[in-house]
């Protein structure tokens, strides 16, 4: 699989792809938070912010998946929900907000390699995502990626609760 990154300065060139990456992914999803104009605001509101970067992988030039995220403002942390006292205020933390691979390549290790991809080339102290708490297994991977939970959290009336989870990812001076 081939890996490239990209920035800020190329959301609106990758914008497209991510949504019909998004599309094929819920495809027959009724859920209303899951349709193409609700993650248009997610990737519009995440890409907006200047330490934004994601990575897609390709097969054979067909997308394979992507990850993407950006870093908390300083004292920042998930909506409705508190810093937590692991997470010391002065540390950077790098929120993953997506990580979506398409059917063909789940267990693949496809995820693997884009989360590594990503949360690697972070210079963040911390790095915390939201999953789905009705998703067990997938909150299982996240802890063999070396997070913990934290908390949960309802960030939006339509949203479903999800589990808060925390990785260290450099040692604090």
């Amino acid at each position: 699989m081939d890996l490239k990154t990209y920035t800020h300065k190329d959301a609106s060139d990758i914008r497209e792809m991510l949504l019909d990456m998004h599309d094929a992914v819920y495809d027959g999803d009724e859920d209303r938070f899951h349709e193409r104009e609700r993650f248009a605001w997610f990737v519009d509101h995440w890409s907006g912010k200047k330490s934004w970067s994601c990575v897609v992988g390709f097969d054979k030039g067909a997308p394979t998946g992507f990850a993407y995220g950006a870093t908390f403002d300083q004292g920042g942390w998930w909506k409705s929900s508190e810093r937590p006292a692991s997470v010391p205020p002065e540390a950077t933390v790098f929120a993953l907000s997506e990580l979506m691979v398409m059917e063909r390549w789940r267990k693949t290790g496809v995820s693997t390699q884009l989360h590594e991809a990503l949360v690697d080339s972070r210079d963040d102290d911390f790095a915390t995502l939201l999953v789905d708490s009705t998703h067990p297994k997938v909150q299982a991977l996240y802890g063999t990626w070396g997070y913990e939970k934290v908390g949960e959290q309802k960030p939006f009336e339509d949203s479903p609760v999800f589990a808060i989870m925390v990785k260290k990812l450099a040692a604090l001076v």
